[in-house]
């Protein structure tokens, strides 16, 4: 059966428009309390970002686990992550965190967390949908559930992830932190201030509007001129919901998600700490895969989504792996993707090492990498298993070898097909990318693929 609310990363849409409406979060509340509550005692902790319609959803999440008899502990804004974090600690039955993590104020979304602390499994989302279709019942008056506020989740927080960084300390180094206007605009400047580092943050007024709004780790103009103008070591990027870290070097130049993954796995390789292979997805850049391989170290490829990357990890036994956006999983360290301990153990390497982040990546050449999205008039699944379209995607493989690879997906959420080619050479990776997108374009136009987008 197919689910109609929950997607890769629980739910998530326009305030007021269906999902996102109080009345179905009421719901939504009391169908997750029945299927998540387990006994009379069960409680769950609530924990949000900084856009102004988490009150709303706050509130009517909570008066739905009552209804169902479930206690409610009401964190306030914190980072997704941290709802993870203390889901565990306090071993409550479920964690929820209201978000819609790098996406405008006018998103929002919902995502749970089992009592160990990871998103909940596929078939636990089903029975949350199933039981969405039955009567809301409420339960009798003296077992209805209550709410109260936890008011030290945030201290706990910062001291879990200042564990994560080791014995050392970061005295001496000039940080620009940008925390998006969302939920660890106060978390995350005390866990590097407390560490010692010298900090200059931006992106920490939130006014319920200005989350992810020209700033975090989808807007780092800000933070790349901030770090220039103050002679900062690096630049760290969070976004809404701080599950995602991206960096700028002294020189204000970018650092990737397959950047930060590379840093990571090559200390784990150093400690002798790493464990089976390293995960990334089909957009991973080659030269990450080539720059681990070249050291012995086995990578893998996952869907695109984090919650494939975490799939894959525990499947084969990794524990380090993540996206090019920047979303990192620290299995040895964490249970969930964590922009804040990401950011940690790059500094930690850093410190280790005594090296700046440029010379951390001396190892790893990125390969030029061209994507173009191509709107489709068809049905972007048969539009991809076109003939001609198969046949020129042979032609490109053939002619890029090894030196480059290609990727023609459907978009799961548009009318696109993408289409991505990386290889050693721009103007051959450019040029082989416009000749794929061309041919999708053709593919469009022939009868027996013509109809309805996707």
């Amino acid at each position: 059966m197919s689910r109609r609310y929950f997607g890769t990363d629980g739910i998530r849409g326009r305030v007021g428009d269906a999902p996102m409406t109080p009345e179905f979060a009421l719901k939504l509340g009391w169908a997750a309390g029945r299927v998540l509550g387990g006994d009379e005692r069960a409680r769950v902790l609530i924990g949000k970002d900084t856009r102004r319609s988490g009150y709303m959803f706050e509130s009517a999440l909570e008066a739905g686990f009552a209804a169902a008899g479930v206690e409610s502990d009401l964190l306030g804004p914190l980072p997704t992550p941290a709802v993870a974090y203390l889901t565990r600690a306090l071993r409550a039955q479920a964690g929820v965190v209201i978000s819609a993590s790098h996406n405008p104020h006018h998103d929002n979304g919902v995502k749970f967390f089992g009592p160990d602390g990871s998103k909940l499994g596929d078939a636990v989302e089903q029975q949350i949908e199933d039981m969405l279709d039955r009567p809301m019942e409420c339960v009798t008056p003296e077992r209805l559930g209550r709410a109260r506020r936890i008011e030290d989740g945030g201290g706990r927080y910062i001291e879990f992830c200042k564990s994560s960084f080791g014995d050392r300390n970061l005295r001496g180094l000039s940080l620009v932190v940008d925390c998006a206007h969302g939920a660890a605009y106060k978390v995350a400047p005390a866990v590097f201030a407390e560490l010692g580092a010298e900090i200059d943050v931006i992106g920490n007024a939130p006014d319920g509007l200005n989350i992810n709004r020209d700033c975090g780790s989808t807007h780092m103009d800000a933070l790349r001129e901030r770090v220039r103008e103050r002679g900062a070591a690096l630049g760290i990027a969070l976004d809404g919901d701080a599950d995602r870290c991206l960096m700028v070097d002294a020189q204000g130049r970018d650092i990737d998600g397959d950047q930060i993954l590379y840093i990571i796995a090559q200390a784990r390789l150093a400690a002798g700490t790493l464990q089976g292979p390293v995960v990334g997805t089909l957009m991973s850049n080659l030269g990450l895969e080539h720059a681990l391989r070249e050291r012995g170290v086995e990578f893998r490829r996952a869907q695109v989504g984090d919650r494939h990357v975490m799939e894959m990890l525990r499947a084969c036994g990794g524990v380090i792996g993540g996206e090019t956006s920047g979303h990192t999983i620290c299995l040895d360290r964490t249970t969930t993707g964590d922009g804040i301990v990401t950011a940690l153990q790059v500094l930690a390497a850093m410190v280790r090492e005594e090296r700046p982040i440029e010379a951390m990546l001396g190892g790893m050449r990125k390969y030029p990498q061209v994507l173009i999205n191509v709107p489709v008039s068809g049905r972007a699944k048969q539009i991809m298993q076109a003939p001609e379209l198969q046949a020129a995607q042979r032609e490109v493989t053939e002619k890029l070898q090894n030196r480059g690879r290609l990727l023609l997906r459907a978009s799961g959420t548009e009318p696109l097909i993408r289409v991505m080619v990386e290889g050693e050479d721009d103007a051959e990776t450019r040029a082989a990318a416009e000749y794929l997108a061309d041919r999708v374009r053709a593919a469009c136009h022939t009868p027996e693929t013509n109809g309805d987008s996707e």
